[in-house]
């Protein structure tokens, strides 16, 4: 993805807001981990698993098609997965998992600014053992009822099983809907049901009740299926930040970002405790518990001082095609 002039000189006016004025983020950081392995350079999505506790799924943009298994504990790659029976990967910008068991992969970045007139959501079953392998994945064709466009965000809604696209447009970015079920064999159309800011990234909490949309500089929580107004999670900066999941519990939120030895924070969710299964009668409030300090760590002010600098570098900064 590239970053243009025009989007830096805003992210970098927020960023020295930032860094001037605004309370550190209440983000728990027990309980997140790194992301060790030196073949993931770029991670742009995150999904916790449903089959193995405690590990998360997540890719680099476009080093072929592959996805890793990584051990949220030690923060150690426990298996990598070849998908076999898909194209070549042009710009996957996002996972999800699925109710059905199922791991759903967003080919749907478009470096060249929606000029791809379609692009592709691949899937298959998480495994049953974790090591390294290849399985057989299915490659769904995408297109946009109103125009191509970039995006980076894809949500499987973790009861429907209905597939969401955020887009990623500085003006007139949507959330995107997917047809009941993909199918093969034909073109699968997404259309347009909210208006929403350009996000990174997004997720459903695990009762499916809230929609969490992640940028660079903030994260929003929506009620679900309403879409109103977004409460702000309060989480800040946090380098090229492009991935987010919940826990399977529902109590804590996950946030990554792209990098070498890349971090993922972890935001404990104020009454979260909504199962995949329905069990519990508490729903996640999508709000951050709260802080212990309001005032800038020592940390905070060192990461959003380099924030700025940080971001003059995106002005040079292209993808590797």
């Amino acid at each position: 993805m590239r970053i243009s002039p025009r989007r830096t000189c805003v992210v970098l006016a927020a960023v020295t807001g930032l860094v001037v004025g605004s309370p550190a983020a209440a983000v728990a950081d027990d309980g997140g981990f790194t992301v060790k392995d030196p073949r993931i350079t770029e991670s742009s999505g995150l999904a916790a698993s449903r089959a193995h506790p405690g590990v998360y799924w997540t890719h680099n943009d476009q080093d072929g098609p592959y996805v890793y298994a990584v051990d949220g504990r030690s923060g150690e790659t426990v298996a990598r997965i070849t998908m076999r029976g898909v194209g070549k990967p042009r710009d996957m910008e996002a996972i999800s998992v699925g109710p059905d068991g199922d791991v759903y992969v967003g080919d749907i970045g478009d470096n060249l600014n929606g000029s791809w007139d379609h692009v592709w959501i691949y899937r298959f079953p998480e495994p049953e053992v974790l090591k390294d392998q290849t399985v057989r994945a299915t490659q769904y064709d995408v297109k946009y009822a109103d125009g191509a466009r970039n995006a980076e965000a894809l949500m499987v809604h973790p009861k429907t099983g209905r597939v969401y696209i955020g887009s990623k447009e500085e003006d007139g970015a949507g959330l995107y809907e997917g047809p009941e079920k993909l199918a093969t064999g034909r073109t699968n159309v997404f259309r347009k049901v909210h208006d929403i800011p350009w996000v990174t990234d997004g997720a459903f909490s695990p009762d499916g009740k809230r929609l969490v949309l992640r940028s660079y500089l903030s994260a929003e929580s929506y009620r679900w299926p309403e879409m109103g107004e977004g409460e702000s999670l309060g989480v800040g900066y946090r380098g090229q930040s492009e991935s987010v999941t919940f826990t399977p519990d529902g109590r804590t939120m996950l946030f990554g970002a792209e990098g070498e030895q890349s971090e993922v924070y972890a935001l404990k969710v104020e009454g979260g405790s909504g199962s995949p299964s329905g069990s519990s009668s508490a729903s996640p409030s999508g709000k951050p518990a709260p802080a212990e300090d309001p005032a800038l760590s020592g940390k905070s002010v060192l990461l959003l001082g380099l924030a700025g600098a940080v971001v003059l570098a995106w002005l040079g900064f292209r993808r590797k095609r």
